[in-house]
């Protein structure tokens, strides 16, 4: 579980999935693709392919080391997983402006990386 405390809830194909006060997933189980895409919409993005393909890779990482990576280690897992073009930080910026390892979570469905602020 990402965090106990409910802030709102996010309407999905029928369905309400409740997120925690930063947006993030209050049940991990709760994720599919359209809640990744719900999710973004609520922020004016649409996913496009390049999105798909970092959010594969953080969840990839999650299952492999239980935890959400933070900036350092997301370019590291993008950059041997797609190579060092995808896994340059300028590039994740470009699809995640705010903050790529902390959007980037919250769109895979996965809880807050641990140190980022």
């Amino acid at each position: 579980m990402a965090s106990t405390e409910i802030a709102r809830y996010l309407e999905v194909e029928g369905r309400q999935v409740p997120l925690d006060p930063e947006g993030y997933l209050v049940e991990l189980d709760d994720w599919t693709p359209a809640v990744a895409r719900a999710m973004a919409a609520e922020e004016g993005c649409e996913l496009t392919y390049e999105h798909w393909e970092i959010i594969e890779v953080l969840r990839n990482f999650y299952a492999r080391f239980e935890t959400s990576p933070a900036m350092r280690p997301l370019v590291k897992a993008v950059s041997q997983a797609l190579g060092p073009e995808k896994g340059g930080s300028l590039h994740l910026m470009k699809l995640f402006p705010d903050s790529p390892a902390k959007a980037g979570a919250r769109l895979a469905g996965l809880p807050k990386p641990a140190n980022c602020l």
